[in-house]
């Protein structure tokens, strides 16, 4: 509650009914500070092996379509080699221009994480959207067994 300390004309000490926003802006400038702090020690620096995932399997499609970046950083669409200036054409090709259609998208555990990157840009250029990230189950098995981790 504020008090006026204007002129009383009455005697006594009126009331303003206006808002004292003062606290309200000390509330921010402290949260702001806070979160200006704070933001830098959200990053992680981290150094991550990718290639396990412990997502659940899921059902494989009657015919899938696996691209494979090899160690060499060739492509490979199913069993047979493919130039990446060529990648959009032979998708069409083996999906019927089916654009909707998940490609499984695997690579070897030597391949850089930005020549991963790229070869996910070449499927989204090409029209590509929906990729399923194929890694090895960890489940404390000699052999594991594939799953995928959609990207959606």
């Amino acid at each position: 509650m504020a008090v006026s300390l204007k002129d009383p004309q009455n005697g006594g000490i009126d009331e303003l009914s206006e808002i004292n926003v003062t606290p309200f802006i000390d509330v921010m400038l402290v949260l702001l500070i806070i979160f200006m702090v704070a933001a830098p020690l959200s990053t992680v620096d981290v150094a991550v092996d990718l290639p396990m995932s412990n997502a659940q399997p899921l059902p494989r499609p009657d015919k899938p379509v696996f691209l494979t970046v090899k160690q060499n950083l060739t492509l490979a669409l199913g069993n047979d080699n493919v130039p990446r200036s060529a990648l959009q054409a032979t998708l069409d090709q083996q999906t019927g221009n089916d654009r909707e259609q998940r490609v499984f998208l695997r690579a070897d555990g030597a391949v850089a994480y930005s020549e991963f990157m790229n070869v996910m840009n070449l499927l989204r250029d090409a029209g590509y959207l929906k990729i399923a990230l194929v890694g090895l189950e960890d489940t404390g098995q000699v052999a594991p067994t594939p799953v995928a981790a959609t990207r959606p």
